[in-house]
Order: structure tokens, then sequence, then C-alpha cells
């Protein structure tokens, strides 16, 4: 094995889902902190990676890959030692994938979308942009009526997007309490991943205290302005 590098910042849930992804294969990462605040994603270095100055951004021995999803799939491909995360029976696959596009589509896209807006836009709040996230909760709430985790008994790649999203999401209020079926299932994926407390809640501590801070900054935009 060669060389892996993984660019990223710890708020971001796509570059947790990476690192617990990794975690979970047994595959050694090196962690490169990269400064989006700083514009280190805008560097020629950093789009000969990736063109869309995103994180996060693999570099397996000079073999570069964004978008987490896809990171995830090929960390599988490539290193698991068996299929567990990612099975290679077709039916099984295509519902590891069918959740993971609902990850990134129905639920992860909106609350960017709702980020985005609270974070730079006109106001602090959007409701509807706000319900859109909500309806995401139902759906996951069914995915997970007959089983421990979204596509069976075993945690799955789908499982591990969905947890970097979900626990960011509730950590800036939106509440989960009212569906007991993801309230079990988060509690699960703590425990099936490895030190989930360093790999994952640090990152989104700093998520919810990068979400307050820039909140703040809206609020008092909106009073200066009004």
């Amino acid at each position: 094995m060669g060389r892996i590098d993984l660019y990223y910042m710890p708020f971001s849930p796509p570059c947790r889902a990476v690192i617990m992804a990794a975690k979970l294969l047994e595959v050694d990462i090196n962690l490169k902190f990269t400064d989006l605040f700083k514009g280190e994603q805008k560097t020629p270095e950093f789009l000969k990676m990736n063109s869309l100055h995103t994180i996060p951004v693999l570099d397996d021995d000079g073999f570069f890959l964004y978008e987490s999803r896809s990171i995830l799939r090929y960390l599988a491909n490539k290193y698991g030692k068996d299929d567990s995360l990612y099975p290679k029976g077709p039916q099984k696959r295509a519902m590891v994938d069918q959740a993971l596009d609902f990850d990134m589509n129905t639920f992860y896209q909106p609350f960017f979308d709702y980020w985005i807006y609270c974070m730079i836009g006109p106001a602090p709040h959007d409701e509807e942009r706000f319900q859109k996230v909500s309806k995401s909760f139902p759906i996951i709430d069914d995915m997970l009526r007959k089983s421990d985790f979204v596509t069976g008994q075993n945690i799955s790649l789908a499982d591990i997007s969905l947890l970097a999203g979900v626990s960011s999401v509730h950590a800036v209020g939106f509440d989960i309490a009212n569906y007991p079926n993801i309230v079990r299932w988060f509690a699960h994926c703590k425990q099936a991943v490895p030190d989930y407390q360093e790999l994952n809640e640090k990152g989104v501590q700093d998520f919810k205290k990068l979400w307050d801070r820039f909140k703040e900054k809206q609020k008092t935009k909106v009073k200066t302005n009004s």
C-alpha cells in the first residue's frame, strides 16, 4: 500500500464519513488539513487534484479522487478485507447505493443549501429550506423500521455517510427525538465505529461552533440593516 493522503477539514461531514470508513476498513490515511477559509482549496496545486476546489480529496499514491461517496466506494473496493461495508451481491450493493444516493440528493443537499443560506444569505433562518431538511427524517426512520442499520443488520457505507450528516444536523438543532428508529440507529452506529468520539464527535462540535458563530453574525447583520 502506497501513501494515502486525505485533504480535509474536521467540521465537514463528508470528510468525517471518509475518515470513519477508513478506520473501519483498517486503512491508514494521512490527514492533510486544508483551510477553506484561507482559500487553500483554490491554490494551483489543489486545483490539479480537484477543479471543483471542494473537500474531501483523496490522493492514493498519485490517484486523485473527490466526492466523498465515490471515495467511500473506492476505499471499500480496493482495500476492504471483505464486502461487509459494501456488498458484492448486486441486490445488496444496489440497496447501499440507493441509500448513498438518498443521502446525497434527498438529505444532505437540502441541508447544505440551508447551511449556506444561514451562513451567507440575507437572514439567519429560512423556514422553507429548514422544512426540506426535516422531510428526510420520516424516510430515514422508515428505512430503519425492520433493521439495525439502513440496509440490514450490519453497518455499511450508507450508514457511515448518513451518520456524519445526521450527527451534524442533530447538533445544530434538528430534533430526532420523535424518530425512535433513528435514535436507536444512532446509538448502534456510535458503538460500531471505532474511536467514534475522536473521529466524528469532535468534528461535529467544530461544526456546531462554526454554525453558531456564523448565525450570530447573520443576526447582527440583520439588526444593522433593519
